[in-house]
């Protein structure tokens, strides 16, 4: 090898040996703030040192198992639901949170198809076979503890 060939090798592995101890400096730097306790207010008991499904559940799955808890088996209302009347008068209610919903209608006992449609706050809406359905308000539940 030529004398700058070497020259060159010998500067760039120092570069490389300075990046990684720069690197491992920053990260094991100690000035950070109190250890944060991450099971507070998640633990059941005591005696427990690891929270249970619902100390590690967030968002709608924690929604979901404090509304079971509550006694609430459907708190999403994704059940089906029996057709009332259906008639414009006395439509289908269907509950929602939200401005539109979603629905499927099985027109037939025995039918292997649903129709689905969306549903709008304040707009009745008629199915294809003849059912009416309604959106209506819901309230939401508070489940925290």
């Amino acid at each position: 090898m030529s004398k700058m060939a070497t020259t060159l090798l010998k500067s760039g592995a120092g570069i490389i040996r300075r990046s990684v101890l720069l690197t491992a400096a920053r990260a094991s730097s100690g000035h950070g703030g109190a250890p944060v306790d991450q099971h507070k207010g998640k633990v059941a008991s005591d005696k427990v040192t690891m929270p249970d499904a619902l100390g590690h559940a967030v968002g709608p799955e924690r929604f979901e198992l404090l509304a079971k808890l509550a006694g609430n088996e459907d708190p999403f209302e994704m059940s089906v639901k029996a057709r009332a009347k259906g008639t414009f008068e006395e439509p289908t209610l269907i509950p929602s949170l939200f401005e539109k919903r979603l629905v499927g209608c099985i027109c037939e006992e025995d039918a292997l198809s649903i129709n689905w449609m969306y549903l709008h706050k304040g707009e009745p809406k008629r199915c294809e076979c003849g059912y009416w359905f309604k959106l209506e308000a819901m309230q939401p539940t508070d489940y925290s503890p």
